[in-house]
């Protein structure tokens, strides 16, 4: 006599699906869009920028107006950094995995770039073209930073691209187009990024 056969066991596909779906909702978060980009970490960037503009034009020597910009740069960063590390605690979006790593991946080479360089102009007697230097690395950092982004970012770097070429066919407006991208810029996109992207 054969023993009875075990009944198939069914399987519920409804668990299967809400387990594929966690798993694909996790997966698409740790790939997603950066979205702890300041907003009004911009907007205060872009103030401090606009304050650098007016006070670097009127310095003497290009001591002088290489410390100012370094000085108002020193202080965007902290207000850039603290802005940021607050909003990403709001949202709980991480800044050092992810999508928040490739986006200070895409930003830091430039800028570590732009130091060298304004060090090496400066040196070879060049200083008008540090303005141009700045603008344009800076906004290729916005650019590359700006792909794990939301996608005002990306447009954000390109206006910074554009001055960065406006300030190489005419280095003596620097001030007027750093203030203009580091001022203006970062305060109309810092805006945009703030009303439509939480902060």
């Amino acid at each position: 006599m054969h023993p009875a056969p075990e009944p198939e066991r069914t399987v519920n596909l409804g668990d299967h699906a809400v387990d594929d779906l966690k798993f694909i909702r996790s997966a698409m978060e740790r790939a997603g869009a950066f979205t702890a980009v300041p907003g009004w970490g911009g907007v205060g960037m872009g103030v401090t920028a606009l304050a650098a503009a007016f006070l670097a034009a009127v310095q003497p020597t290009p001591g002088r107006w290489l410390a100012v910009w370094l000085g108002a740069a020193l202080v965007a960063a902290a207000i850039g950094l603290w802005t940021m590390v607050r909003k990403a605690r709001r949202l709980d979006v991480p800044l050092v995995t992810g999508a928040g790593r490739k986006f200070v991946l895409g930003l830091l080479p430039p800028i570590l770039v732009g130091a060298l360089l304004t060090a090496a102009l400066l040196r070879a007697g060049a200083a008008p073209l540090v303005p141009a230097v700045w603008l344009l690395l800076y906004g290729t950092g916005i650019v590359a930073a700006g792909a794990f982004s939301v996608p005002v970012v990306p447009l954000q770097g390109l206006a910074f691209l554009i001055l960065g070429v406006a300030a190489l066919l005419v280095p003596e407006a620097g001030d007027l187009l750093l203030g203009l991208g580091f001022g203006v810029v970062n305060l109309v996109f810092g805006l945009v990024i703030a009303v439509r992207h939480g902060g």
